[in-house]
């Protein structure tokens, strides 16, 4: 149990380290730690049963379970070309506030379109995922303009069983990932996402997790005023609890190990 509690935080801190372009200047360098609120309900494939779905539900705040600016619904169809391959085509509503003024209504409202595909190695003990995705996102802001951006995404996420070899019922696991957001029209490396945190999956159905997350976000560099202005970033913190319920085929076999990785 130690030696492979001493594994996960090895894979934990690797990939925290991995922080692309953390050298340049932060804008928003004391900005408040936010929180991220998720549930979920998925329906996975089986081997008999291929087709599956989710739904879910996500809320954020700027600041520790208060100052509510963001929300998103989600839904999505998936296929599981097999037990390592699985497709999906999903999409969703994302709504931005001004925590300061929420009766003026959303800053913007954004609907999304998603392909992904995703690809599942199951070691022994560690478990791997590599998550790619294309969107097509429509915008709508206050003042009645729009706006079409495209965006690619590609995320590696790692689990670790602690106590079991599997991730299965009453199993405590580390889970780790980083995610980059690619912009065809740039800035490219639009933004970087890096999560850690511990789950418990409780029974076939229910798993819960609570983690952290580090959101970057970067700007284009500009020539302005005869002046230049380097790249910049602005990163926050955000505690992030989350709850998926899995439910069953009526027909389908065992579902067998799927990993817990969320949806967002």
């Amino acid at each position: 149990m130690k030696k492979h509690l001493l594994l996960g935080l090895h894979i934990l801190c690797f990939m925290g380290l991995y922080h692309p372009l953390q050298a340049q200047t932060a804008v928003n360098p004391v900005q408040p730690w936010g929180s991220w609120g998720i549930l979920t309900l998925v329906l996975p494939g089986t081997a008999e049963k291929k087709w599956g779905g989710f739904a879910e539900v996500q809320a954020r705040t700027n600041a520790v379970f208060r100052q509510y600016f963001y929300h998103e619904l989600k839904t999505g169809l998936s296929y599981d070309l097999d037990r390592n391959f699985t497709f999906t085509l999903a999409g969703g509503r994302y709504a931005t506030a001004d925590y300061k003024d929420l009766g003026a209504g959303p800053l913007n409202v954004e609907k999304r379109f998603w392909q992904q595909v995703i690809m599942s190695q199951f070691t022994h003990r560690v478990k791997l995922e590599h998550r790619y995705r294309v969107e097509e996102r429509w915008f709508r802001f206050r003042d009645d303009s729009t706006s079409f951006r495209m965006r690619l995404r590609y995320r590696l996420n790692a689990f670790l069983p602690l106590n079991k070899p599997t991730i299965t019922d009453k199993t405590v696991f580390l889970s780790a990932y980083d995610e980059i957001f690619l912009n065809p029209d740039g800035p490219t490396f639009e933004r970087n996402r890096i999560y850690a945190g511990v789950g418990y999956q409780i029974n076939a159905h229910l798993t819960v997790q609570a983690g952290w997350v580090n959101q970057a976000n970067y700007n284009l560099p500009a020539f302005r005023q005869g002046q230049f202005i380097p790249q910049n970033t602005a990163a926050k913190n955000n505690v992030v609890l989350a709850m998926a319920y899995r439910l069953a085929h009526r027909s389908g076999g065992p579902v067998g190990e799927r990993l817990p990785s969320q949806h967002d």
